[in-house]
């Protein structure tokens, strides 16, 4: 009874650690008539992950980009664990080839498993510092997720142990996490090919998940 106690924390702890998020992007290089922005991109935190998104280039005095995606883990049922996000990004700030960045958005994803679906809506926000320039950048970045409320579904089997479990939405069952990593990329013609890497804790800073890091590969390409 106790280990699968455990196994829930455990399983918890990998819903949340999810940060494969928003484009990365050379600001240096997008074009003010670049208006679209399509990205695939491949990568590990919780287990192999793909993903897809869309950004809109605000045609705005501050550089703004808004932005959905979808990406999901590799497993037998491809589309069993998958997360959605939309909101956008800003170039707020810039001292000649320095560039500070912000972004937020709203998340909804699901993760199964024989005890228990769960269904979270939650937020992330970001901070990304850099240096960027039309050929290649390198930056700095710090974000936060957070789960909001939650939807637990458990399966027969967990009912067998604990048969007065309750199913329904939960808020908060869990923490946030945060990630801090370093990004960069080459950019061609219209096109970006991008490389995110960093470490993942506990809101409290004392703890990690089971797999404590982050890693992916993009590519991008834009359109007028």
């Amino acid at each position: 009874m106790k280990a699968i106690v455990v196994f829930i924390t455990f399983l918890l702890s990998l819903f949340t650690t999810n940060f494969l998020q928003a484009q990365t992007i050379n600001w240096e290089n997008l074009k003010s008539d670049e208006k679209h922005i399509l990205n695939i991109n491949v990568g590990w935190e919780y287990s192999f992950v793909y993903g897809l998104s869309y950004g809109y280039h605000l045609k705005t005095e501050i550089p703004i980009i808004l932005e959905g995606s979808f990406s999901f883990a590799s497993g037998e049922v491809i589309f069993d664990d998958f997360k959605t996000k939309i909101g956008g990004q800003i170039n707020f700030y810039q001292i000649d080839n320095f560039r500070f960045n912000a972004g937020i958005h709203g998340i909804y994803r699901r993760y199964g498993n024989p005890l228990v679906t769960l269904q979270n809506f939650g937020a992330d926000a970001s901070i990304i510092i850099g240096y960027y320039k039309p050929k290649w950048f390198v930056a700095g970045e710090f974000g936060y997720d957070q789960a909001i409320v939650t939807h637990f579904k458990h399966t027969n089997i967990y009912k067998e142990v604990y048969p007065d479990v309750k199913n329904g939405w939960f808020e908060p069952t869990t923490g946030g996490n945060v990630n801090f990593g370093i990004q960069g990329g080459y950019s061609f013609k219209q096109s970006d090919l991008t490389l995110r890497a960093g470490k993942v804790m506990t809101q409290d800073f004392q703890t990690t998940p089971l797999i404590p890091f982050y890693v992916q590969l993009g590519y991008s390409y834009k359109l007028d």
